[in-house]
């Protein structure tokens, strides 16, 4: 029986830590109602999720769960009315996160910690739309009202975004680290790893 491939089991628990983690991003993203603090959200969920999807890939330590993981958000909002920007820079993004995880072997921490640091840089290309999709973009957060869309707009330059990309980087290395720490410290103890 050959170990690397996905089971049933590994999709189950791909299904699983995508609702908590699409639950904690929904929560995070709540900061983004504040057209500036839209900008940091990256950064923040970075940090945030870093424990969760650490913990993931130390459950499902085979080729293509953390890409499938990293898809499941990106197309859900597809077919929630985001542009084809969202998904199509998130496949790159996923794409990158699954090779440095393949270079790790799926079994070395600092690869998943740099693996999840660029995962965490696909929720940057929901504000690409804006720069890619714009039409499309603003329909979609039209209901902010006009004075959020303004400011919205005004705030997305392409050296904002290179900006966010790199917070959203950093906020993965950081939660990465915090992730590694719950692992050693919480989980490991518990069994659960």
């Amino acid at each position: 029986m050959n170990e690397t491939k996905l089971k049933v089991k590994d999709l189950v628990t791909i299904g699983v830590f995508f609702v908590i983690y699409f639950g904690v991003m929904f929560g995070v993203g709540m900061m983004g109602m504040v057209p500036i603090l839209f900008l940091v959200y990256p950064t923040v969920l970075g940090i945030v999720s870093g424990v969760i999807v650490l913990l993931f890939m130390e459950k499902v330590n085979k080729p293509w769960g953390l890409f499938i993981l990293g898809m499941l958000s990106p197309l859900l909002m597809f077919v929630m009315g985001h542009s084809y920007v969202l998904p199509a820079l998130s496949l790159v993004v996923m794409l990158v996160a699954e090779m440095i995880r393949r270079m790790g072997g799926y079994k070395s921490l600092k690869a998943n910690i740099l693996a999840f640091a660029v995962f965490n840089m696909w929720i940057c290309n929901s504000p690409m739309q804006m720069i890619f999709a714009k039409e499309q973009y603003m329909h979609h957060v039209s209901m902010m009202g006009e004075d959020y869309v303004r400011e919205f707009t005004s705030l997305v330059t392409y050296t904002n975004m290179a900006l966010v990309y790199l917070g959203a980087f950093a906020g993965g290395i950081i939660g990465g680290f915090i992730g590694k720490v719950m692992l050693k410290k919480h989980f490991e103890k518990a069994g659960i790893v």
